[in-house]
């Protein structure tokens, strides 16, 4: 028969053991000889075995019980005998903490005019996000002690609402999920085409690439208009204002520049800014139609959305032309137009009581353009040779383009394409201003072909205008002089172009060729535009090799120049013109 044992802990004394084993005396009726030893694993109690029998009277025993009823709620394994408390906090403080959002709520004082007075939020910062009761967004524009004042972007609420600070600023989908779509400056799609799938997004707003990040603009941006694109040419990169009054073609001139690159690798953003609904309707359908909207991104705040959507539409556009920009590519940004994004501004300015200046706009009016357009850039081959080029688009009144918002972006810009009212009365599409117009970056961003065949017609266009209005007053002209106007009516009639009618490098070098040539010259002024379309299929027909090579390089050799240059004999000598009168 084994002899008994006795499992105390250490801190155990002897009248204690003593005591146990005279409890054993009276239960068993005999005083069992027990084998006494501590053990450092038992807290409290004892643990004894008699004849078999284990009696665990240990405090040991039962906390360990309860130590593995908590590892089994919270997943871990105890399963060695005499689990100490200190085995369950390790295994416990193996598992990873997740971090719970913490959050900032405040409530709304008071709602006017699309602002939103809050108490509380002092940890907001200046453009982040902000969430009301109801699913409404506003963006915090103008923080101080005890509160802040937010811009309400879309929904409704009321007084007494809890808002809550997101921690993010404003940011908006990217990437080419977005291409073919409308969405607002929020990213929320206006097409019905159903939900974005795009997973990356970046802040509205983000400095510009600095100075020595940036390359020199000399790549062109074909436009596809002759007048453009021969005297105002466009580089990848470059800020080119397009200005006039209203209803002169401003936005034709950047949606054939658009339509023109379809067939190329250059991606498209065009923003509506303050624009009726039906009227970006129908720059979308005119978009689709020519089958441009593949490459295009329509971002939209209507003129009926807040001021505040309208206010940070042009930097959600930029945002996402951006992302090509950086990714290595080519793309083409128009703000159409940046007067009522101004307006816009102007609007939340003076509802957050900021100081008015000139013409009510605050004194940051400037600032407000120039960091969106300056972060137009081609950038150095070593960063991706990306480039992001803008069309900002800007309307006078009564041609006026000394007025306040028109010199700061000009001031902005790297030049500017002038649509003249009396021109466009006067049946010239596009009525291209040339005097007014210019372009800083010039013959850098051209081809070599048309820089052969461009040089003297922007003074020829200038030369004319200017003997066009000498002569309206009935004076006596020499033969030289009505030798030039008559030059200058059939080059005017040359010019003239539908906004769905776009000319390719070769076809606008074929064109100017024969205008040095004077090949138009024998054709009354009125049949220009019918001899212009007979002469390029004469040309595609004749010479496809030389058309296909002034396409391909961009150059105008002297072999291309010499067959061209024939073609244009063969020509006249098929229209029966012969000796500068037409048969």
């Amino acid at each position: 028969m084994e002899k008994p044992v006795l499992l105390v802990a250490p801190s155990c004394d002897k009248e204690t053991i003593e005591k146990i084993i005279n409890g054993f005396e009276r239960k068993l009726g005999y005083r069992p000889d027990f084998d006494v030893s501590a053990d450092a694993r038992i807290i409290g109690g004892f643990i004894a075995i008699v004849d078999g029998n284990v009696y665990d009277m240990s405090f040991s025993s039962r906390l360990n019980e309860t130590v593995r009823e908590l590892g089994d709620k919270e997943g871990f394994e105890l399963s060695e005998p005499f689990a100490t408390v200190g085995t369950f906090l390790k295994k416990r403080a193996e598992v990873p903490k997740q971090d719970l959002p913490v959050y900032e709520f405040g409530e709304v004082m008071g709602v006017s005019d699309e602002i939103v007075e809050i108490k509380g939020l002092s940890r907001c910062r200046y453009g982040e996000l902000i969430e009301f009761d109801g699913g409404a967004t506003g963006l915090a524009l103008d923080l101080r002690s005890g509160g802040i004042s937010a811009a309400l972007l879309d929904g409704k609420i009321s007084t007494s609402a809890l808002a809550r600070a997101t921690g993010r600023v404003a940011n908006i989908c990217v990437g080419e999920a977005l291409l073919g779509r409308v969405i607002d400056p929020l990213g929320r799609p206006l097409d019905g085409k159903g939900p974005i799938t795009a997973d990356k997004y970046r802040p509205i707003e983000a400095p510009a690439p600095e100075i020595f990040n940036r390359a020199p603009v000399n790549r062109p941006l074909k436009t596809g208009i002759l007048s453009v694109d021969s005297m105002i040419p466009i580089g990848r990169g470059q800020r080119e204002l397009i200005i006039g009054d209203r209803q002169t073609g401003k936005t034709s001139i950047a949606l054939s520049a658009i339509i023109n690159q379809k067939a190329g690798d250059v991606y498209c953003v065009y923003c509506a800014i303050g624009q009726k609904a039906s009227t970006v309707s129908s720059v979308v359908h005119t978009l689709e139609r020519a089958g441009a909207l593949d490459h295009t991104i329509v971002v939209a705040a209507f003129s009926s959305d807040t001021a505040a959507l309208q206010y940070i539409a042009p930097y959600a556009a930029c945002a996402i032309a951006e992302e090509f920009m950086y990714a290595g590519k080519d793309v083409l940004v128009v703000y159409d137009d940046l007067s009522k994004h101004a307006v816009a501004y102007r609007t939340m300015s003076l509802l957050l009581r900021r100081p008015s200046g000139r013409e009510a706009y605050p004194g940051d009016v400037f600032y407000l353009h120039s960091r969106l357009l300056e972060r137009a850039a081609q950038l150095k081959p070593e960063l991706g040779g990306g480039s992001l080029t803008a069309l900002p688009i800007v309307e006078t009144t009564a041609g006026d383009i000394s007025a306040y918002i028109p010199t700061n972006i000009i001031s902005i810009t790297d030049g500017q394409i002038y649509l003249e009212t009396g021109l466009f009365n006067a049946g010239m599409r596009p009525a291209i201003n040339v005097g007014l117009s210019v372009s800083r970056v010039g013959r850098a961003a051209q081809s070599p072909a048309m820089k052969a065949v461009s040089g003297s017609l922007r003074l020829e266009v200038a030369q004319y205008r200017e003997m066009a209005v000498f002569a309206q007053f009935g004076a006596d002209i020499d033969a030289a002089t009505a030798a030039m106007l008559r030059s200058g009516e059939r080059l005017m009639e040359l010019l003239k172009q539908r906004p769905d009618q776009l000319f390719s490098l070769s076809e606008q070098v074929v064109l100017l060729l024969a205008v040095s040539c004077g090949v138009f010259t024998p054709y009354p002024k009125n049949d220009i535009v019918d001899t212009r379309a007979r002469l390029l299929e004469f040309v595609h027909k004749n010479e496809p090799a030389a058309m296909q090579r002034i396409e391909e390089t961009g150059a105008l050799s002297e072999s291309d120049r010499a067959a061209v240059t024939a073609c244009f004999s063969k020509f006249l000598t098929e229209e029966g013109v012969e000796n500068g009168a037409r048969g």
